[in-house]
């Protein structure tokens, strides 16, 4: 893949990104890190940055680069709700620009762009979402140009994915020393990943049923797991098995 009209400062920007994506230590970091940075390799103008929450129906953990404050509270508190793009933009997989899934009319008709975007000016978007092997959303990466600049093009979408392999690697990492199991979490899940059953659990730590019922359920919500069968995956994959 060569991406055409880059600069040699570009370039240098492009390696700081990847650089930082490597060395970053928790969840936040990992998108504040590079956001700053991927705004100016897409010679845009600001962005933003969210991880969906399925159990509060709603993004979360906002950031935000070069965006004026307000509009970021209100995408917040009241527009993530009438976004007529994001959830199309999330479902393509890769980089995409708003008007590949948002006719250009439509979008300038939304109250979504006339009470919220075109008060800071922004006009051109594009987004990139990143998710684990259970499609679950681990974050994004939302930037903007304002009404004076031409719209985004295939060489940003190129380079938004480039990056999102190492993005996604990235946040799986942090994501996995984010999850802190107690001890005895740790042994419950381990046992019953290796086929016990909860009373074979119980039996086996001197617990009762009940108690190792709760372990799990707690434990899957860390994991943020629907089931057992899930749990048991993500715990292998992340800690490994004891032999």
């Amino acid at each position: 893949m060569i991406i055409r009209d880059i600069t040699s400062s570009e370039m240098t920007l492009f390696a700081s990104i990847v650089g930082r994506l490597q060395i970053s230590n928790s969840v936040e970091s990992v998108r504040s890190a590079i956001l700053p940075d991927v705004v100016k390799l897409l010679r845009a103008d600001g962005g933003s940055s969210f991880i969906w929450r399925d159990a509060e129906r709603k993004f979360c953990n906002g950031l935000n680069f070069g965006i004026a404050p307000e509009i970021h509270s209100l995408y917040v508190d009241w527009f993530q709700t009438r976004d007529p793009m994001t959830f199309k933009m999330r479902a393509n997989g890769r980089a995409t620009i708003v008007d590949q899934v948002l006719a250009r009319s439509d979008l300038l008709k939304s109250e979504f762009y006339n009470d919220m975007l075109k008060i800071d000016g922004l006009e051109w978007g594009i987004n990139l979402y990143s998710f684990d092997d259970q499609n679950r959303d681990l974050g994004d990466l939302r930037v903007w140009r304002r009404k004076d600049k031409e719209n985004f093009e295939d060489r940003e979408k190129m380079l938004l994915d480039i990056i999102e392999p190492l993005f996604r690697t990235s946040l799986l990492r942090e994501n996995a020393q984010r999850v802190s199991l107690t001890p005895r979490e740790r042994e419950v899940v381990e046992l019953m990943s290796r086929g016990c059953t909860d009373r074979d659990i119980a039996r086996i730590l001197g617990m009762s049923f009940s108690t190792v019922r709760t372990h799990l359920n707690k434990t899957m919500d860390k994991f943020g797991c629907a089931n057992r069968a899930e749990l048991a995956a993500t715990f292998v994959k992340q800690h490994g098995m004891v032999s």
